[in-house]
């Protein structure tokens, strides 16, 4: 029988929005609603929380996770990446005898997450040859008319071609949606995450939202008010 754990990694020292991983959101902190969504899900033997910081490792307890180490502080900076931090926790179960078949990374910051997208996830995964499932979204305006602005404050078109093209006319762009990242454990072609290995496991837009500012903060829970209100959580 396939084994499947989760992985929340939740770093302590959050300089934009101090304390973000364990900060009040609509009553409980942030990182309750991953834990809570990933055990709700019923899909993993172990929802587990890689951390740093005592004070996130005890909430994190006390909302259903389980904190078997605190992450070292070579893997703690802002500099780490994802995948560096679950593999430490991946190598860690495993030298004390826990062996998985499939892991999902799920981010500390995903208040809108829901069930039915890790599941999703989940089964595509085993139903495929793909190595990778994650979460994205579809762009809400064509990236192909985008622009920038140049050090004269003037405006510059990446690709000019396109201004008089039709929006309709133009091929849809997806974004990563920064909620979970479903892999096979062991299996790494070398591909990036969004390539040939992976499957999209697309949300719609309204239940995606980063939160790395105060403004992102805000937003989020606006966003969580109005889903709950219409009976979505």
């Amino acid at each position: 029988m396939p084994k499947s754990i989760a992985i929340i990694p939740a770093r302590g020292g959050s300089k934009r929005i101090p304390k973000k991983n364990i900060k009040d959101f609509h009553g409980k902190p942030l990182i309750a609603y991953s834990i809570q969504t990933a055990l709700r899900s019923k899909l993993f033997e172990k929802v587990v929380v890689s951390t740093d910081d005592e004070e996130i490792a005890e909430i994190s307890k006390k909302y259903g996770a389980e904190v078997p180490f605190l992450r070292p502080k070579e893997l703690s900076d802002d500099f780490t990446g994802t995948a560096d931090v679950t593999k430490h926790a991946i190598d860690f179960l495993e030298l004390k005898g826990e062996v998985y078949d499939y892991c999902c990374t799920i981010y500390a910051t995903a208040p809108l997450l829901q069930e039915k997208y890790l599941v999703e996830g989940y089964t595509k995964l085993k139903n495929n040859d793909a190595i990778n499932t994650f979460s994205c979204t579809s762009m809400p305006f064509p990236i192909q008319r985008t622009f920038k602005i140049d050090e004269n404050n003037r405006c510059k078109m990446f690709w000019p071609e396109n201004y008089m093209k039709r929006s309709q006319d133009l091929e849809e762009a997806y974004q990563d949606a920064g909620q979970f990242y479903w892999t096979k454990v062991g299996k790494n072609s070398g591909e990036v995450m969004f390539g040939k290995d992976s499957i999209p496991i697309i949300l719609p837009r309204h239940l995606v939202q980063d939160i790395d500012t105060l403004e992102d903060w805000t937003r989020a829970e606006y966003m969580y008010s109005a889903l709950k209100q219409n009976r979505e959580f």
